[in-house]
């Protein structure tokens, strides 16, 4: 029998509608089954932890798991079955011990909804059967603008997820976003949800996803310091290296710590670049530099790395077989035949792997480009700013950032960066600069024309700069000389956007297609409420905004 899934979480999803025979991402029928079970599975989990909370029951490392569990669903992390079969075992286990806690102090636990009593199958052929049951289309009847809201409000959460999981990593925590998280998840289950109900609980998602990138950049600054403007060089020297791709700056710590004085240098990849402007990391001498991009060469990059590789979130094309045996994974990225560092972090196999491969056989200067463009530096010179800005020496601001992917249209941005006149400065993050970000567009007045603000979770800086600024003018965000010009690929990228639209703030442009889970209706509210426009071409976007 075929197995017949659905997915359309990503912006590549086929035709644009949703992948039904094999994931565009590489993640086969199984997987998406076994995903959407684990999904269903922390839906029971958290039936039960809502209603502990009700009752004062309120287990931490239930909080945490949900979040991990959720952020292992994200496109490009996990695919591989056994460790999400693993996860939705390990889900109703901890429902089921939950659920004991919460009658010995008295809940209700008489509860109707399937996940709070589903049993996992014996067998991963059954669970995959499972799985296939409760995905996005299991209920054909359901209205399609509800389940619009509702699975835009679960991509949501996913995002929420990941960001939350980083932040607690380094020991930053709030539990409303965990309350929160869960929540949502059961507010999923209603079949009787009206459409302003989810239309609130999505606006909820984009105010809380702020409060977990707060947390996650309190956790990132206060073990790293501030971002501080910083050259980084993209070619590499002559030794052993050892290539950090993701987001994890705790990993990245590990492996510099663990690697110093072995003879190894640490190459940064992807959205890890940014990580060269934090004070402590810098203190490592033979943390080198960058090494490739996002996307565009990826599987090129890769399989000609001379040396160890380490994926540390998502975001990364599956290995190829041809390089896979020189891969490691961690935290919650897995792949089938691929090693991975567990929760202990010692990457003694990483480093071993790296001295055992032949390196780089010389020097290669490939230039620069300058990173470290957090709110703490930006506002270090907002007056000079402002008074740029009320000169007319500075006439507008372009944020031109988000998720890197593979499709030609993606051209637009690079494009967009390149057309933008030498009157206005252009803010980036996340890896989607990777298509422009080693253009030199000079300065203005010292006040260089693109900065790079840091990886996706930094929209909160970006957010604050914006904030800031508006301050300064006196002026809401929507009135500010600033443009927001998005791509997306991810759901990380899905929370981001519902934070913006949380804080009010109009007018974005999004590319390189709008996602295909919103239907028509929900696009149009969208449109009526925040004017949200997909992307033209970068002279007719231009020409709009700047008039």
């Amino acid at each position: 029998m075929c197995l017949k899934m659905f997915c359309y979480q990503c912006e590549q999803t086929a035709g644009g509608k949703g992948c039904d025979r094999f994931g565009v991402c590489g993640k086969s029928p199984e997987v998406a089954a076994l995903q959407d079970l684990l999904v269903f599975a922390l839906k029971g989990l958290s039936l039960y932890a809502v209603e502990g909370r009700r009752v004062g029951v309120n287990d931490l490392s239930v909080n945490r798991f949900t979040c991990e569990a959720m952020f292992a669903t994200l496109t490009n992390v996990n695919f591989d079955a056994e460790r999400i079969a693993d996860l939705v075992r390990e889900a109703v286990e901890l429902r089921e011990a939950l659920r004991k806690r919460v009658v010995g102090i008295g809940g209700h636990v008489d509860l109707q909804e399937g996940p709070a009593s589903f049993k996992y199958a014996g067998t991963m052929a059954d669970m995959v059967k499972q799985g296939a049951e409760v995905g996005i289309l299991s209920d054909p009847d359901e209205d399609p603008d509800i389940r619009s809201l509702k699975w835009t409000l679960t991509y949501g959460l996913k995002g929420i997820s990941a960001y939350a999981d980083h932040a607690a990593i380094l020991g930053k925590e709030d539990d409303e976003v965990y309350r929160f998280i869960q929540e949502a998840l059961v507010a999923t289950l209603n079949s009787d949800a009206e459409l302003e109900e989810m239309v609130g609980l999505v606006m909820r998602a984009g105010r809380v996803n702020l409060r977990a990138m707060e947390l996650l950049d309190q956790a990132n600054t206060g073990a790293n310091g501030d971002p501080v403007p910083t050259k980084v060089p993209l070619g590499h020297r002559k030794g052993k290296a050892i290539l950090v791709s993701g987001h994890d700056l705790h990993d990245l710590e590990e492996v510099l710590k663990q690697s110093e004085g072995k003879g190894v240098y640490v190459y940064t990849h992807g959205e890890m670049l940014p990580t060269h402007s934090y004070p402590k990391l810098k203190r490592f001498k033979h943390f080198h530099g960058h090494y490739g991009t996002a996307w565009q060469n990826q599987k090129k990059e890769f399989a000609e790395f001379p040396g160890a590789i380490l994926m540390t979130t998502n975001c990364i094309q599956q290995p190829q077989e041809s390089y896979k045996e020189n891969v490691f994974t961690t935290g919650m990225v897995g792949w089938p035949g691929v090693a991975h560092i567990g929760g202990e972090k010692d990457f003694t196999p990483v480093i071993e792997k790296a001295l055992d491969m032949p390196g780089f056989g010389e020097d290669l200067d490939a230039g620069y480009v300058t990173v470290g463009f957090g709110h703490a530096a930006v506002m270090g010179v907002a007056g000079k700013v402002v008074d740029l800005v009320k000169r007319g020496q500075i006439r507008h601001f372009f944020l031109v950032g988000g998720c890197d992917g593979s499709k030609a249209s993606r051209s637009y941005y690079a494009e967009f960066v390149e057309k933008v006149p030498k009157d206005c400065v252009v803010l980036t993050l996340a890896c989607g600069k990777f298509k422009f970000f080693t253009k030199q567009l000079g300065d203005i007045e010292g006040i260089p024309r693109l900065m790079d603000v840091g990886q996706c979770n930094d929209a909160y800086s970006a957010i604050q700069i914006a904030l800031a600024l508006s301050k300064a003018f006196n002026v809401g965000v929507n009135e500010l000389p600033l443009s927001l010009i998005l791509s997306w690929y991810e759901q990380k990228a899905v929370a981001i956007l519902l934070t913006l639209l949380s804080l009010g703030i109009k007018n974005i442009r999004i590319g390189p297609s709008l996602p295909a889970f919103i239907t028509p209706n929900v696009l149009d509210y969208l449109v009526k409420n925040f004017n949200i426009m997909p992307i033209t071409t970068p002279d007719e976007d231009l020409r709009v905004i700047l008039g």
